[in-house]
């Protein structure tokens, strides 16, 4: 058994899109943006009109796209499970310095990640999952 919670919404913008989607986004959700410290393609939404955080991802190349956090606190436990529902890995990432996530593709196509619990109000709002 472990706990789940759908925490983020990521906009991925490749370059030429990146500046007009951040503005977009910002002024959709009457929010200012930081960059990144660590990961400078990412800017976080300023209180954003939004019952959790908002990114807006700047990538390499493809189209402009949405992708969700799920939150875990057994992120190899959760993988596992959705992966037998039918999600495939795509790739996997390390980093001392915010954590570890793991990219994957639901069977539709759609991209999300699965990322380590870290908030301070994952335990009340969390779902338990598994057998």
């Amino acid at each position: 058994m472990h706990r789940i919670l759908l925490r983020t919404v990521c906009f991925d913008f490749p370059p030429e899109a990146h500046d007009a989607g951040l503005a977009f986004w910002q002024a959709a959700l009457a929010s200012g943006a930081t960059q990144g410290r660590h990961y400078p393609e990412y800017h976080v939404l300023d209180h954003p009109a939004a019952l959790g955080p908002v990114f807006v991802q700047q990538i390499q190349d493809g189209t402009s796209r949405v992708h969700l956090d799920i939150e875990s606190d057994d992120v190899p436990a959760e993988i596992a499970r959705l992966t037998n529902a039918g999600a495939s890995v795509v790739a996997e990432h390390r980093s001392e310095t915010v954590g570890d996530w793991t990219v994957l593709r639901d069977p539709t196509g759609l991209l999300f990640c699965v990322v380590t619990a870290h908030d301070d109000d994952f335990s009340e709002r969390a779902m338990t999952v598994g057998g």
